[in-house]
C-alpha cells in the first residue's frame, strides 16, 4: 500500500507555486486537451491537465514532478470546478504525487502476484541501494514507494519508474536498473530477461509459426 505523502508546509508551497501558470508550449497543449470535450464537460479534462501540470513542475525542478496545492487549484480553475473535485482525483491515483519526489520515482508493486514472484527481493535491492520506502534519497535522485497492482502480473515482479515499467525482476536485475539510472543511462523498459511483451518465458509454446508471420493454420487442422 502506498505510504501517506508528507505534504510540505503550505506557506512555503504557496510562496513557491502560488503564481503557477502554463508555459507557452503547455498552454497550447492545455487548449488542445480542453478542445476534446464539449462545453459543460470540462471536468473530464482533469486527468490529462493534472498530468501536464505535474510534468511542468517536474521540468522546473528536475524531478518526476508533483502537484502542490496551488497547482491543483490552478487546474480546478481551468476546468471550472471546485478545488475538492480535482483534489479527489489527485489523491486517488498513485500516478499523481502530492509531495515532492526525486528524479526517479521508483514504484514497487507489492500486490499478490508480484509478492509471490519475489517483490520482497526487489524491495531488498532498493533498500540496499540506499532507498527508503516513502522517502527520497539525500542526493534527490530516487524516491521509493510501494504501490498496489500496476497491471503487469504476467511479468511479475515489476516496478514502474517514472513513465517506464521494468519487469521480470530479481535482486540483481533491480540493482542493475538502479545503477544504470544513477549513471544517467536509460535502461531498456519492459522485460529484463528479454521476453517479448507478456509472451511465455523462453518464447511461444503454441502457434509458434505466428511469432514471425501471419501463418495460416487452417490447412493443418
Amino acid at each position: 500500500m502506498a505510504d501517506a505523502p508528507q505534504i510540505p508546509d503550505e506557506a512555503e508551497t504557496r510562496a513557491r507555486w502560488g503564481d503557477f501558470a502554463w508555459t507557452d508550449e503547455n498552454q497550447r497543449k492545455a487548449n488542445e486537451i480542453l478542445g476534446r470535450y464539449p462545453a459543460g464537460r470540462e471536468q473530464s479534462a482533469s486527468l490529462p491537465l493534472l498530468d501536464l501540470a505535474q510534468r511542468q513542475v517536474g521540468a522546473e525542478t528536475n524531478t518526476q514532478g508533483w502537484l502542490p496545492v496551488p497547482v491543483i487549484e490552478f487546474v480546478a480553475r481551468q476546468i471550472g470546478v471546485p478545488y475538492m473535485r480535482v483534489y479527489e482525483v489527485v489523491s486517488f491515483y498513485t500516478m499523481f504525487n502530492m509531495a515532492p519526489v526525486g528524479r526517479y520515482h521508483v514504484k514497487v508493486c507489492g500486490t499478490t502476484p508480484c509478492l509471490l514472484a519475489g517483490s520482497d527481493d526487489v524491495l531488498a535491492a532498493c533498500k540496499n541501494h540506499g532507498l527508503v520506502k516513502g522517502k527520497t534519497t539525500p542526493d534527490g535522485l530516487f524516491t521509493l514507494t510501494e504501490v498496489e497492482c500496476l497491471g503487469v502480473c504476467a511479468n511479475a515482479p515489476m516496478v514502474q519508474i517514472n513513465d517506464d515499467n521494468y519487469e521480470d525482476l530479481d535482486y540483481d536485475r533491480t540493482i542493475g536498473v538502479l545503477e544504470a539510472l544513477a549513471r544517467g543511462e536509460t535502461p531498456k523498459p519492459g522485460s529484463t530477461i528479454g521476453r517479448q511483451t507478456s509472451c511465455p518465458e523462453g518464447g511461444p509454446t503454441s502457434l509458434k509459426a505466428m511469432a514471425t508471420e501471419n501463418h495460416d493454420y487452417r490447412g493443418e487442422w
